[in-house]
């Protein structure tokens, strides 16, 4: 088969639809054999149809181009004669293939019919951890040639060395690993069996040993584990000058030095450091340098950080520092149990016969992965959505069987992180694993001599989120799905199995047992989504929407009620199950490995089962003054989306126990001030200002001459017209700002609901039809993604929210104006924020001054740190609220960014401006 004729095709079209009316207008075949490219044919087609501007801002091809172009049916005879006999390739199959074959029939030839490989599926299985699947993302990740991405020719050959390089790949793969994937790739949509099995039949005539760095363990290659190189860690250098040497062209910078200085200071005196430096300071070393220092006087220095990536360039940071320290630093990385693969469930997993075609492809990216990967940590995988279902079935969640049970023991990813970090100087994670971790009675974290807190002012929320109790439909039905009493693939029947093999009696989870657990769930869940429905204030345009259960109804009793008979049927299953398992734990000794597999299933889906009833009796049946409830679903989709959450009103005690009472600790941030106070952030944290050292460093960046900061005069205060003519009127400023920067421009939001609502406006008025408009929610990919994309076109306007407030770093001329649709208060209805106000008035306090303005601040903080981020930016940072400037309170966000003017102008002397500015 990879001898023959593969034919790589590319064609790019008026739109997406070929049934709606669109039609190729660009095609490109580059022919291989014996996995040479051997042929390129290319051609522009007349589509007889105009080409629309977003096409043409995407692919670079206009009218003209296509003008004087052959017709589809003239070049057709061509195009099939290359496809005859050949394999047809396409990046995408499901859309290049049907499109040609609609273009082939309609023009009165037979489509084709061969077999097809999608390299997209192909990438998928051979490279799982890459970032995206797009073409031009893959092309750069391989150093392949593609200069212009969206035009077929170069698509079309791109396409083609990616096929011949993910050939190459998958010859350095074991042969073991091959087959295995040929075996699931039946279950795939193109045909990329035949590849697998050609490639494995290939191999199979120059068969060679493991690498050394490889093994095979019970029919599964992976790659062996490594320690690290035992050293003497010494740290005797001049800081600024080991600086310089690890920063080339470093400029000393006096705040980073006073930072560094600052921690060592509270680290030596038993005191807290809160530390709020500004963009610019250099806040990645001035942390990892404590640590080093500490870390070479015989100390264990815990880091923790927000982001999967701040977690990663910080260890990146360490990892390049090592090179400058005879590789005596140990670091690592350190994660929540949950986020390793278990192996003996992995190997159960494989022997299924699961056609789903989620799981084939998961499958098919961990049995690629573990010939790569030394930590078996999932956020190395970029798994599909409906993987992640796969995941949670054979992620690791400790064991039910003792450990020594298991085969895999001494292979267990698990296992090696927690001695990694056992033996190592700098231990990096992230606030949700910590906060979840100081939840266990015995915790995963090895003991540290010092706490590093970066991006701290996210700290209470990742608390929150950790520490809330949280009970949603989907959850329970699925874990009762696992269940299933009457399915084969069901827990329940495959234990059944093993006790009547073993010839054990005991009590059975029968399908009536199921059957009644299943009925009462969902029972329970309509009651509740019918209180919800009866008594939530419903909003025009919101979809989701929130109910604060603080004075119950009287039909509360009867959600009561059924929760308890719910909570009745879940303690029955559970009683049977442990039962069950607890007299296969005295067989152990005759179980084989197989039966082991299923024991462990069973284990976990009983921890989840535990760990419902517990939820439940929290939320149903006890009553707790220091915690808030609320439902929270879309009316549009109950019980579905209906979940009940539990959050502890103030945090501040269980904080200031979790991370400050035991060691020194250290708390970094850019945003931990609000008006130059520490107040709120020590209020939070339940700290005791007498004990710290709290330390401000202002960013070293030229804010005064380097932003324009405007708010335009002719918008409607948003309380004087209805939220559909607010949403008219951005529309228009943000069409008209657009013009004069050239896109390039941020747009933020506080709710999702007006971004959609501007978003549709833009697009039905047709009012920025030049421009390519990326938005957060609607256009697919996630935030990175989203941001690549932005930075990709010249003429391009991102719309964000939530996360797009923080974290995003487009830095230069791709970001040349942010806009500020409103000031970013949490919604006064939101069940926590309200039940703050509450707690507040009941205390004396104002509740807003107490609650929601120092939350907003921090948040236009946050926003406003997205415009400059080198010291030679220059931008536009436009607020559509004039409470900026009206309000009594307008003054607490101004002076809590760097000092500049604040310009109150029409439209039009803002456009003016924003000319001469750029």
């Amino acid at each position: 088969m990879l001898s023959e004729k593969i034919a790589v095709v590319d064609i790019e079209t008026t739109g997406n639809a070929y049934k709606r009316g669109d039609r190729i207008i660009q095609i490109a075949v580059v022919l291989i054999e014996d996995m040479q490219i051997i042929r390129t044919y290319s051609s522009f087609v007349n589509p007889m149809q105009p080409i629309s501007p977003f096409i043409t801002e995407l692919t670079g091809i206009r009218d003209q181009d296509v003008k004087d172009a052959p017709s589809f049916e003239t070049i057709a005879p061509d195009i099939l004669d290359m496809l005859k006999g050949a394999v047809f390739v396409a990046h995408n199959i499901q859309f290049d293939l049907p499109f040609l074959n609609g273009e082939l029939t309609q023009a009165g030839f037979m489509s084709f019919s061969g077999p097809a490989w999608d390299t997209v599926e192909l990438s998928r299985a051979i490279m799982p951890e890459a970032g995206s699947f797009k073409l031009g993302d893959l092309t750069e990740n391989l150093s392949v040639d593609h200069d212009r991405p969206h035009q077929a020719d170069s698509d079309a050959r791109a396409t083609a060395e990616l096929l011949l390089k993910l050939h190459k790949k998958v010859m350095n793969l074991p042969l073991l690993t091959v087959e295995q994937l040929t075996g699931q790739a039946v279950f795939l949509k193109s045909d990329l069996e035949l590849f697998f099995k050609a490639c494995a039949d290939e191999k199979k005539k120059n068969l060679s040993d493991l690498p050394p760095h490889m093994e095979v363990f019970r029919g599964i290659a992976l790659k062996k584990k490594e320690f690290f190189p035992e050293k003497e860690l010494t740290f005797n250098k001049d800081i600024e000058d080991f600086i310089d040497q690890l920063v080339p062209g470093y400029q000393k910078r006096k705040t980073q030095l006073h930072m560094i200085h600052d921690i060592l200071e509270g680290f030596n005196t038993g005191r807290h450091t809160i530390i709020e430096a500004g963009t610019g300071v250099g806040k990645t070393l001035g942390i990892i340098i404590p640590a080093l220092q500490k870390a070479a006087e015989g100390s264990r220095v815990l880091i923790s950080t927000q982001t999967l990536q701040q977690q990663d360039q910080l260890f990146y940071t360490a990892d390049k520092m090592n090179h400058l320290l005879d590789h005596a630093l140990r670091t690592t990385i350190l994660k929540g149990r949950s986020n390793y693969i278990h192996m003996l469930k992995f190997e159960q997993s494989l022997s299924d016969k699961d056609s789903q075609y989620d799981t084939v492809l998961a499958k098919m990216q961990i049995l690629t992965w573990l010939t790569e990967t030394e930590t078996g940590d999932i956020d190395e995988l970029n798994l599909s959505g409906g993987s992640l279902l796969y995941w949670n079935r054979i992620r690791h969640s400790g064991w039910y069987l003792e450990k020594n049970n298991d085969p895999w023991a001494e292979r267990d990813f698990y296992s090696h992180s927690l001695l990694k970090a056992e033996k190592s100087h700098i231990v990096i994670t992230n606030h949700a694993m910590l906060a979840a971790d100081k939840l266990k009675e015995t915790q995963a974290f090895p003991h540290y001599d010092y706490l590093l807190l970066d991006e701290a002012h996210h700290i209470e929320d990742a608390c929150r989120k950790q520490w809330g109790i949280k009970l949603d439909y989907m959850n329970v039905k699925f874990a009762i799905n696992r269940l299933s009493g009457n399915h084969e693939d069901g827990i329940a029947e495959k234990v059944s199995k093993l006790l009547n093999k073993h010839a054990i009696e005991c009590r059975s989870l029968d399908v009536e047992t199921w059957e009644r657990l299943n009925q009462e769930t969902d029972l329970s869940f309509y009651q509740l989504s019918h209180y919800f429905k009866t008594h939530v204030k419903r909003q025009k345009g919101l979809q989701k929407h929130s109910l604060l259960l603080e004075d119950l109804q009287s039909d509360w009793n009867t959600i009561k009620y059924s929760f308890e008979r719910l909570l009745s049927e879940l303690k029955n299953c559970m009683k049977i199950l442990s039962e069950q398992l607890e007299k296969l734990r005295k067989k152990k000794s005759s179980l084989n490995t197989q039966e082991k597999a299923v024991i462990e299933d069973a284990g976990s889906l009983l921890q989840e089962i535990e760990k419902l009833v517990t939820t439940i009796r929290l939320l149903f049946i006890k009553n707790n003054d220091h915690y808030v409830k609320w439902i929270e679903g879309d009316l549009r989709s109950v019980p579905g989306s209906i979940t009940m959450v539990a959050n502890e009103l103030d945090l501040s005690y269980s904080i200031r126990r979790a991370f400050f009472t035991k060691q020194p600790a250290a708390a970094v941030s850019a945003t931990l001030t609000v008006n130059h106070s520490f107040d709120h952030f020590i209020r939070t944290a339940g700290l005791d200002e007498r004990r710290l050292i709290l330390k401000q460093y202002g960013s070293p960046f030229d804010y005064k001459n380097h932003v324009k900061l405007m708010v335009p005069s002719d918008l409607p205060d948003i309380k004087s017209v209805s939220p559909e003519e607010y949403v008219e009127w951005i529309t228009g400023h943000i069409a008209v700002i657009a013009e004069a920067t050239a896109g390039r421009m941020l747009v933020l939001f506080t709710s999702h609901e007006m971004l959609r609502n501007t978003y549709e406006l833009i697009k039905e008025s047709q009012q920025m039809e030049d421009f390519v408009l990326i938005a957060q929610g609607i256009s697919a990919g996630s935030r990175t993604k989203l941001s690549k994309n932005f930075r990709k076109f010249d003429k391009a306007v991102l719309f964000g929210t939530s996360s797009f407030w923080e974290g995003l770093d487009i830095p230069g001329e791709d970001l040349s104006c942010l806009v500020m649709v409103r000031l970013p208060f949490s919604p006064p209805d939101e069940p926590l924020v309200k039940a703050q106000w509450n707690h507040a008035r009941l205390e004396n306090k104002n509740p807003f001054q107490e609650v929601s303005l120092p939350k907003a601040v921090l948040r236009f903080r946050q926003g406003f740190g997205r415009l400059i981020r080198h010291e030679n930016d220059r931008g536009i940072f436009m607020v559509f609220d004039r409470r900026l400037i009206n309000a009594s309170y307008g003054h607490a966000f101004t002076d809590s960014i760097p000092e500049m003017t604040v310009e109150e102008k029409s439209l039009d002397e803002c456009i003016e401006d924003i000319e001469q500015w750029l």
